[in-house]
């Protein structure tokens, strides 16, 4: 049975932006291991990266129907398995959960389903 499904997009530049002014978000939005995945990655593979993390964390919040805040970033983590593709590694949901995330040139969008 389908508990939720989110999904959210983040456009590029303004995440190239942040990473620039605020460089502080990037530890707050990615947890430990992400951040390690993260800072080996090429400048512009970064910017999606970091968009393509906060899209499916905010569309993890809204298919688990609170938003930000009543689950944090730091309690959620997307990594990816050994063929590239991305799974929620942690989170306070305990069924099965489906993500994607993709990009275009200007855009990150990232979709989750959430089964009990």
């Amino acid at each position: 049975m389908i508990k939720g499904i989110g999904i959210d997009a983040v456009e590029l530049p303004r995440m190239e932006a942040i990473i620039k002014d605020k460089p502080r978000f990037v530890k707050r939005v990615l947890t430990l291991k992400e951040f390690g995945l993260f800072e080996a990655l090429s400048p512009k593979r970064q910017v999606e990266f970091l968009a393509g993390r906060f899209a499916c964390k905010e569309a993890f919040s809204k298919a688990w129907g609170t938003g930000i805040g009543a689950v944090t970033f730091q309690e959620l983590e997307i990594l990816n398995n050994e063929l590239g593709a991305p799974y929620l590694s942690q989170s306070p949901h305990t069924g099965k959960s489906f993500v994607s995330i993709t990009h275009t040139q200007d855009m990150a969008f990232a979709q989750i389903l959430l089964e009990e």
